[in-house]
């Protein structure tokens, strides 16, 4: 394959432009009504269960559904991404999921709305896959710990929003509202998400060198604004590694493990326990407006933690940032079932909370992503997240009969044997990617060099 575009080595010595910030936007905003989908069911089974719509096993399958249909969306989308295209796989996910939510405004019951949350669960599971890996294939390696991470602030700021939303939109005009808002913003996207431009570096690997030269020579244009620019970094020649099967060999195959049970363990954390907080006040004889207040305080903290991960990723390293995020959180995680009092539980479950999402900024929009070569990225991204998704398909019910047997000490006991797995993985196994071009981390894993940084 020709590497005379040099994609990756030209993309990485241009300035931040307003091609970076068009990319995020058009990027970063259907990734926040992906989040917002997704953490509607936060806010939506609560009130389902409060007006008897739902009973608490249908609640637990209504999230199972979601799962199982993000863990085929995550599958399906690394082998549409890599074979068609980034653009092209983003586009379809917004309608998918779009559309699906404005049926599920008008289900009949809850059997109905688990059936369309399950195709809602596709796209949101593709969406989640192919937008992070596309902005990380635009941004230079200097700031892509930064920009990756901000990313991750527009969809976790779907979960403050949704639990805002919720608190004034369900009481005013049910929860079926929820979905219209969510459905509404996806489609409108969709429209705008048209003028988004295909990955060079796809381009490239693909053997398309005539469109991603022209489509480089655009990018350059625009970000330089007239301007010399630097040289680029030398076109690197790496072996071929499309092939799917190189995932299962070493070196990938160790990247492939740190990155399934990375994503196993932030998937559990995620909707095994912040999607239940509403459904664990209720249960616990809070109201439904103050399950939601309290709820609302705590998910402030997810914007929050996703930022202070774009902000350190960088500067710490992904290793450091990632253990000393989980350590955090195993050290709340252990404080949070034993407060009672009515201001110390939201105030110590923010303090839960933003570590949370430290790690999601850096697992779900940083780091899983860097860690595979440009040819089969959307397929190793959507692999683990496979993993991720398929593994807490499960969850629900298991966090269903912890909460009914061991109250809310039983569900933080497992999400602290979890954090601890994760930090002993990535302490042991993990990759130092941080400041360093997707070509040379790529170079690194196909000649088996290890990059290790405690």
């Amino acid at each position: 394959m020709s590497t005379s575009v040099n994609a990756g080595g030209r993309l990485d010595r241009l300035p931040i432009s307003s091609f970076h910030r068009r990319i995020m936007m058009l990027i970063g905003i259907g990734m926040f009504f992906d989040g917002f989908d997704i953490y509607i069911a936060a806010t939506v089974l609560g009130a389902t269960l409060h007006s008897g719509f739902s009973t608490l096993p249908q609640n637990a399958m209504f999230v199972s559904a979601t799962f199982v249909g993000m863990m085929i969306g995550s599958f399906m989308t690394g082998f549409l991404g890599d074979r068609y295209g980034r653009r092209f796989t983003y586009q379809f996910n917004l309608l998918l999921f779009g559309g699906c939510s404005l049926l599920a405004a008008f289900a009949p019951n809850m059997t109905v709305l688990i059936i369309l949350r399950l195709f809602i669960g596709i796209g949101l599971g593709a969406e989640n896959v192919v937008g992070y890996s596309t902005l990380t294939e635009f941004v230079p390696a200097r700031v892509r710990g930064k920009w990756l991470g901000f990313m991750a602030v527009f969809v976790v700021s779907g979960l403050p929003i949704a639990a805002l939303v919720g608190t004034y939109v369900i009481p005013a005009f049910s929860w079926r509202a929820m979905f219209i808002l969510g459905g509404i913003g996806a489609i409108i996207v969709w429209y705008l998400r048209k003028s988004l431009p295909e990955s060079p570096r796809w381009l490239e690997s693909v053997g398309r060198t005539q469109e991603a030269e022209a489509l480089m020579q655009r990018i350059e244009a625009e970000a330089s604004n007239g301007a010399p620019l630097p040289a680029p970094a030398p076109a690197m020649t790496i072996a071929p590694s499309r092939s799917l099967a190189s995932l299962w060999t070493p070196p990938l195959l160790t990247r492939m493990v740190v990155g399934c049970v990375s994503l196993i363990v932030i998937n559990t954390l995620l909707y095994g326990f912040v999607t239940w907080l509403p459904t664990f006040f209720v249960k616990q004889g809070l109201t439904i407006a103050t399950s939601f207040q309290y709820s609302m305080l705590m998910s402030i903290g997810a914007p929050i933690g996703s930022a202070i991960g774009a902000l350190t990723s960088d500067r710490w390293g992904r290793k450091a940032t990632i253990c000393g995020s989980g350590m955090m959180a195993i050290l709340f995680g252990c404080i949070y079932p034993f407060v009672h009092d009515p201001v110390l539980l939201p105030i110590v479950g923010f303090a839960l909370t933003v570590p949370i999402y430290v790690l999601v900024a850096l697992l779900f929009a940083i780091y899983i992503p860097e860690l595979f070569p440009t040819e089969v990225r959307l397929r190793a991204s959507g692999i683990c997240n496979t993993f991720g998704r398929g593994a807490t398909i499960g969850t629900p019910f298991l966090v269903v009969w912890l909460f009914s047997n061991y109250g809310i000490t039983g569900v933080l006991s497992l999400m602290v044997g979890l954090l601890f797995s994760l930090v002993i993985v990535v302490l042991l196994f993990g990759v130092e990617s941080g400041r360093r071009s997707l070509e040379g981390i790529e170079e690194d894993a196909l000649t088996n060099v290890s990059l290790r940084k405690a």
